[in-house]
């Protein structure tokens, strides 16, 4: 069989459908917000969150609970507006409260899969969690349409407040000067990024999800020097390198999200080499 007809034939089942459309929005989504956080730097706010929303899975699964998101996505917002304080008083710096909520987080989520464990497959929970699970190719139609919807509402919001955001990135004092409430679109920015973490945790893992927050602006940033052009560009290498992922994890057959990543990781290191030429 040659490689189109393979990929014929697995595009022919709705499930696979259904994995690309949503490997594609929520790497647009992310890939916007991504931006805003590489340059306020808080590069590493999607890893930490993602380990928030892992321990708050890990509470979810203990009580049993059929729609996890009740629980972790509130969590995960929490966490987000915690992280993204950036008042002067605050006792603990951003990127040590990063480090104390993933760490911290992280190893509360897999202690309380163990000592309260209702699966017979503990590791094999935690790995799927961590890494991606194959939940993405059981995505019912309902499912897909509620990922498209919350990456409107995330890509909408974004471009209707795309000046603000833009006056919050650079400079917080300037916008506060000029009327604007850095604290309300600091929080809008948090509530986003939590949204597209819970989001992209099927996906990718929670160890990998921040991937697709960093390296689509990171390479944006090699090839583009204006803000508006990287964002374009990391939205466009977002939803290709999503694409290509998805085709090379079904030519090779490797896991979907480290697939995603790794290609990422590829386009990044081809931009930085262009841009030292």
């Amino acid at each position: 069989m040659s490689i189109f007809e393979k990929f014929s034939v697995y595009f022919s089942y709705p499930f696979v459908r259904y994995a690309l459309v949503v490997s594609i929005v929520i790497a647009l989504s992310a890939s916007l917000l991504g931006v805003t956080l590489v340059l306020k730097r808080y590069s590493f706010i999607g890893d930490g969150l993602s380990h928030v929303a892992f321990g708050a899975m890990a509470v979810a699964s203990v009580f049993k609970m059929i729609n996890n998101n009740v629980i972790v996505l509130p969590m995960t917002i929490l966490a987000a507006v915690f992280l993204l304080r950036t008042g002067k008083k605050a006792k603990v710096n951003g990127d040590a409260a990063i480090a104390i909520f993933s760490v911290g987080a992280l190893a509360l989520g897999y202690l309380i899969m163990n000592v309260f464990s209702t699966s017979a497959n503990v590791s094999g929970d935690v790995c799927s969690t961590l890494f991606g699970s194959t939940s993405l190719l059981t995505l019912t139609a309902g499912e897909v349409w509620f990922s498209v919807v919350l990456a409107v509402i995330v890509t909408g919001a974004f471009i209707f407040l795309y000046n603000r955001i833009f006056a919050v990135t650079f400079d917080e004092d300037f916008a506060n000067a000029t009327g604007l409430n850095a604290d309300r679109y600091n929080l809008i920015i948090a509530i986003l990024i939590a949204v597209i973490i819970v989001m992209g945790m099927n996906l990718v893992g929670s160890l990998l999800i921040s991937a697709l927050v960093i390296f689509p602006a990171l390479t944006a940033m090699r090839l583009f020097n204006n803000y508006r052009s990287v964002v374009i560009c990391s939205a466009v290498i977002a939803v290709v390198c999503a694409f290509t992922g998805m085709l090379l994890s079904i030519a090779v057959s490797t896991p979907v999200g480290a697939t995603i990543v790794t290609v990422n990781i590829i386009v990044y290191a081809v931009a930085s080499l262009a841009r030292r030429a």
